[in-house]
C-alpha cells in the first residue's frame, strides 16, 4: 500500500491503528488499491475538512471540537492546541522517528491549523492543568521551551481562559495514566476523551464521563490558583 500511494510504511501503520491523518495527494490511489469504491477517498476528504484528530470522527457528526463551547483538559504534554509549532516539531519529530520530515512538517501544520478554534470570534471556555514536569523538561533548544512558555502566559491572559499548574509536589491523582479532555456542547451534553501514545478512546456513557469528571475536578483543587500558576510559569521563562 505505500509503494501505491507513494508514502512511508509509518503513515500507513498510523493510518490503519486511526490515529494518522490520510496523506496529502491523491486519496483515491489507496482506495484503487483496496477497490473500495471510493470510500477512502470520501474519507480522506471528510478528515482534512474537519482538521481534527481522527479518534473524533468515531462519534459521527453528533458531536465535533468545532462547536464545544466548554473543554477542560490534563496534559502530560503541553495541549496541542496551546503548542507553538518549534514545540509541536520536537514532539512529533521524536515521537515518530520512521516519518519523513515532510510527513512530520504536515502534521506540524495540521496541529496548527486546528487552533483557529481559539481564534475565533467566540472561543470556547477552555480550562487546562499542566504538569509542573512538562514546564521544567526541555523540549528543542532553550528559544523553544522560552517560546512555548510565552505562548501558555498569553493564554492565561485570555479572559475565556483559566490555566493551572499541578505542582510536583501534589502527590498522586486518578488521572496519572494517560491524558484527559473533557468536552461540553450545545447538541450532546459532556464527551471525554482519554488518550495515550498511540491510541485515544472516547467516553460518551453518563456515568463514567461524570466519573471522569469528578477526578478532574478533585485535580483542579490541588493544583496552583491561576495566579500562582502563571506567577512560576514566569519565573521559569525569566530564569537564565
Amino acid at each position: 500500500m505505500a509503494r501505491i500511494i507513494k508514502t512511508s510504511r509509518s503513515t500507513i501503520s498510523l493510518i490503519e491503528s486511526g490515529t494518522g491523518d490520510h496523506p496529502q495527494g491523491d486519496p483515491g490511489a489507496s482506495g484503487r488499491g483496496l477497490r473500495d469504491g471510493g470510500a477512502v477517498q470520501g474519507a480522506a476528504r471528510g478528515d482534512r475538512g474537519e482538521g481534527v484528530p481522527r479518534a473524533f470522527a468515531t462519534c459521527g457528526s453528533r458531536w465535533n471540537p468545532r462547536r464545544t463551547r466548554f473543554s477542560r483538559g490534563l496534559r502530560p504534554s503541553c495541549p496541542a492546541l496551546l503548542q507553538t509549532a518549534s514545540y509541536a516539531y520536537e514532539l512529533l519529530r521524536n515521537g515518530l522517528p520512521r516519518a519523513s520530515e515532510a510527513e512530520i512538517r504536515n502534521k506540524v501544520q495540521q496541529r496548527m491549523s486546528r487552533q483557529e478554534l481559539l481564534r475565533r470570534p467566540s472561543p470556547p471556555d477552555m480550562s487546562v492543568v499542566v504538569c509542573e514536569s512538562v514546564l521544567r523538561r526541555r523540549v528543542g533548544e532553550p528559544e523553544t521551551m522560552r517560546g512555548q512558555l510565552s505562548a501558555l502566559l498569553e493564554f492565561a491572559d485570555r479572559p475565556t481562559a483559566l490555566l493551572q499548574v499541578l505542582p510536583l509536589d501534589a502527590g498522586t491523582h486518578g488521572l496519572m495514566d494517560g491524558s484527559l479532555s473533557i468536552l461540553t456542547t450545545p447538541e450532546n451534553g459532556m464527551t471525554v476523551y482519554t488518550e495515550g501514545i498511540r491510541s485515544g478512546s472516547i467516553i460518551e456513557e453518563p456515568m463514567q464521563a461524570r466519573q471522569l469528571a469528578r477526578s478532574y475536578d478533585v485535580l483542579t483543587a490541588t493544583a496552583l490558583s491561576p495566579v500562582e500558576s502563571t506567577c512560576l510559569i514566569r519565573k521559569l521563562l525569566e530564569a537564565p
